[in-house]
């Protein structure tokens, strides 16, 4: 039941920031409605070509706010959090894996493989919820994006840093 009205909830949300987004020129990347301790987190996540800056976060939460307020989808308090997915972002629907193609990423499975739960890779090829990486030339492996606690891209800080694109 809590499950099913989350899942209500952020696809309320999600009706109500898309045309937001759209109207300021940036990209709704993902919607979570989230429970930390005893508080209801409502976390929006806002990219734009070149990253988002504090302003575009700003003039999303004030416009999306206002109108999160007049629908009212949300019974109870919760915090409003609007930022950018980040340079290791979670990749989560078909079009960010399709985006991101080519990009090394790093992925925890739920459960092990030989022992091993964390794996980084490049992407590789993703179909149907069929997520695959190549870990070294010619060695490719594939799981089922549930199988997966998260995959994120993946930066190598001691290598140099951020990539530019």
């Amino acid at each position: 039941m809590a499950s099913e009205k989350k899942q209500g909830t952020v696809q309320i949300v999600t009706e109500i920031a898309q045309p937001v987004a759209e109207g300021l020129g940036v990209e709704l990347w993902d919607v979570r409605y989230e429970k930390e301790g005893s508080s209801w987190y409502l976390r929006i996540f806002i990219d734009k070509e070149g990253g988002v800056t504090i302003d575009d976060c700003e003039a999303f939460s004030r416009t999306v706010d206002k109108l999160i307020d007049e629908r009212d989808p949300i019974a109870g308090s919760y915090y409003l959090e609007v930022s950018s997915p980040g340079i290791e972002r979670e990749l989560i629907k078909p079009r960010h894996f399709e985006r991101y193609l080519g990009h090394p990423v790093a992925v925890r499975l739920i459960r092990p493989v030989d022992g091993v739960r964390d794996f980084v890779g490049t992407l590789c090829g993703y179909e149907n919820g069929q997520v695959t990486i190549e870990l070294e030339k010619d060695i490719q492996m594939s799981f089922e994006k549930k199988e997966a606690a998260f995959v994120r891209l993946y930066e190598d800080y001691e290598a140099g840093g951020a990539r530019e694109e």
